[in-house]
């Protein structure tokens, strides 16, 4: 307990993305191997008088999901979407709450790639993009409370939910790109919706946001101060509300305003989208280079440096991820991602992936040998086979067609345009 109050210590304090995950993930390995697990001790369910509330408990592992823990989840929330008696459903973790599901990375490398059963990394994904697009067509009210790390596909089973309660503990990140992936979970299309070229940044970086900041940009609907969560909960636990304006109106009343502080990224908005508004990476890392050159800023130097340690490709069909999100339903998106997702993992176009989850979160051994090694040589041919569309061989993603119509409510509201100076 002690080892992960430190971890979290240290997120909370901006550590580098990937020595955090590599603290973190490092530690899922035996957890993994343990087959007999209580798969119900895994995700608690407890009643409300008019709700449930979907309890997250692996503590010892950042509350990492696992393939079953997902299958359990869908089966859930669809027993409940048509239960009279539930109006609503919170989602919380246990031990401070974390919600870290990118956690399945380092023993997905290291217990099924490493010894080529793909399948069960396809079943993986497949799992989880399913349940990301069941909670955003949830028609009953969805209340995430962010109270910790969320990161990766633990954005995805939160953000796509009616409701997101950010704290002054929350850490959010799609870190992703740093071990030669891409964001996903339905990041392509979140992150694509957010004010400015905000999404690229935190796609190309995997810079963390606090949870004012999230609040700010759109990312959570409210903000609590850490301190209050239990009181929340025991309200909510009383409350009546099917209809989404009673919980809004709930939520607004035990919920307050936050302003990020003067070195947040979000008082960098001027800068950040004439960086990051070019069309190629390429672009992007010059034109850091020269505004860190002419103003020799803190924050372009170490965005320099962060650009220039990542995996060149991933850089680039992150980019691209992002900015075909912008014209795509969340639907098409995870579709999109689960394809660029076995792309990846098959290793056929780089073995990047691999690559990056053994240097960094296995073998701990810096820095990895990208393929390609700059940007120069991520051909154009390179990212267009990630976006390749799916044949008889590899279908699809293929989702439900017997959800309801998407929830009447924007997830994002773009408020940061309001505070930039």
């Amino acid at each position: 307990m002690q080892q992960g109050f430190k971890v979290l210590k240290s997120a909370l304090n901006k550590t580098t993305p990937f020595s955090f995950l590599r603290r973190t993930l490092s530690s899922s390995l035996n957890s993994a191997t343990n087959s007999c697990e209580d798969l119900e001790n895994s995700v608690l369910v407890e009643k409300g008088t008019n709700s449930r509330v979907v309890i997250l408990n692996r503590p010892h592992v950042l509350n990492a999901l696992t393939t079953p823990m997902g299958h359990r989840l869908t089966k859930l929330y669809e027993s409940w979407a048509n239960d009279p008696l539930v109006d609503f459903i919170v989602l919380k973790s246990q031990n401070w709450y974390l919600l870290l599901t990118d956690g399945h990375v380092f023993p997905l490398f290291v217990l099924r790639l490493s010894t080529g059963k793909i399948e069960e990394c396809k079943d993986c994904f497949r799992t989880f993009y399913s349940f990301v697009y069941l909670l955003s067509k949830y028609l009953k009210p969805h209340v995430a409370i962010l109270d910790g790390i969320t990161m990766g596909g633990g954005a995805g089973i939160s953000v796509h939910g009616s409701f997101r309660i950010a704290t002054d503990k929350t850490v959010f990140a799609t870190p992703e790109v740093l071990i030669g992936l891409h964001p996903d979970a339905g990041a392509s299309y979140y992150l694509s919706r957010l004010p400015g070229f905000l999404g690229e940044y935190l796609g190309l970086t995997g810079d963390m946001l606090s949870g004012d900041e999230m609040l700010a940009c759109g990312l959570a609907t409210h903000y609590s101060p850490n301190a209050s969560v239990p009181l929340i909960e025991e309200q909510l636990g009383k409350l009546a509300a099917k209809d989404f304006s009673v919980m809004e109106s709930f939520l607004t009343s035990f919920c307050q305003t936050a302003n990020p502080s003067e070195r947040s990224v979000l008082h960098r908005m001027n800068t950040l989208n004439k960086c990051f508004g070019h069309a190629t990476v390429e672009e992007i890392v010059d034109s850091l280079e020269s505004e860190a050159a002419r103003t020799k800023d803190d924050w372009c130097i170490s965005t320099v440096r962060k650009l220039r340690e990542a995996p060149p490709l991933s850089l680039k069909v992150s980019l691209r991820s992002i900015r075909e999100g912008r014209f795509r339903t969340l639907e098409q998106c995870l579709d999109r991602e689960y394809r660029m997702t076995l792309r990846a993992i098959s290793r056929q176009i780089s073995n990047d992936f691999c690559e990056g989850v053994r240097a960094r979160l296995v073998d701990k051994c810096f820095p990895p040998k990208w393929y390609p090694p700059c940007l120069e040589q991520a051909t154009d041919d390179m990212v267009d086979a990630y976006f390749a569309l799916p044949d008889a061989y590899e279908p699809g993603l293929e989702l439900p067609s017997s959800y309801e119509k998407p929830l009447p409510k924007s997830l994002f509201n773009g408020r940061v345009q309001d505070m930039v100076p």
